[in-house]
């Protein structure tokens, strides 16, 4: 396998976290977001991803899986173990549920398209646009916080696709000046799962681009 991804992008971040906790190590190639106007505007990209985002994922075969939320779920169907859901209909439900308030409520309105659309388009200073990010995480992060267990992980002794999804969202957190003392229940989580090894492997300081 071949990863493009880009080191601080929280969605290839959830992307190495899963591919870690699966035990698989694919070829990283990483993908400037910044530099030369950003590499994944690139024709060379694009023919790999046409969307132009991070993460996709290139299999052996040469087939490309593109959508962290796509790609994560293909890995749970195909390489089943170690399980990043558990086999209750209602408790996956519930586990997508927190995993959906990151990947679709809280992530993309702090992407670098919305904020560049923030500052350049819309002639927004940055404390307006500081405003903005903390104003989804917070959001977000309070209705995380009402739904995850009280011990552990997420939702039990192991990591799941809960904590896939909100350790970098937190790292996002963290780097935004977004306080976390209002979510214990989150900071446990979190402080649990950056003891883990495969966290650790996937954190944006131990990727090869790192700045």
């Amino acid at each position: 396998m071949t990863l493009y991804g880009y080191w601080r992008s929280t969605s290839s971040y959830r992307l190495r976290i899963a591919l870690a906790l699966k035990g698989l190590t694919p070829e990283q190639a990483p993908v400037h977001l910044v530099r030369n106007g950003g590499e994944h505007r690139s024709e060379a990209y694009r023919r790999i991803n046409p969307q132009g985002r991070v993460p996709s994922l290139v299999l052996d075969d040469g087939s490309v899986l593109i959508q962290s939320p796509a790609i994560i779920e293909y890995l749970e169907e195909v390489y089943p173990d170690p399980p990043l859901l558990p086999a209750d209909p209602v408790a996956r439900a519930r586990v997508r549920a927190v995993a959906a308030i990151v990947g679709c409520d809280i992530h993309p309105l702090h992407n670098v398209g919305p904020l560049n659309h923030l500052r350049r388009d819309l002639g927004q200073p940055e404390e307006a646009v500081a405003a903005w990010i903390g104003r989804w995480i917070s959001d977000g992060f309070a209705a995380i916080e009402a739904l995850i267990g009280e011990a552990g992980h997420c939702f039990g002794p192991e990591p799941g696709l809960a904590d896939v999804y909100l350790v970098p969202q937190v790292y996002a957190a963290r780097r935004f000046a977004v306080p976390l003392e209002p979510f214990p229940r989150i900071v446990r989580a979190t402080t649990l799962a950056e003891a883990h090894p495969a966290f650790q492997a996937a954190h944006p300081s131990r990727q090869p681009d790192a700045e």
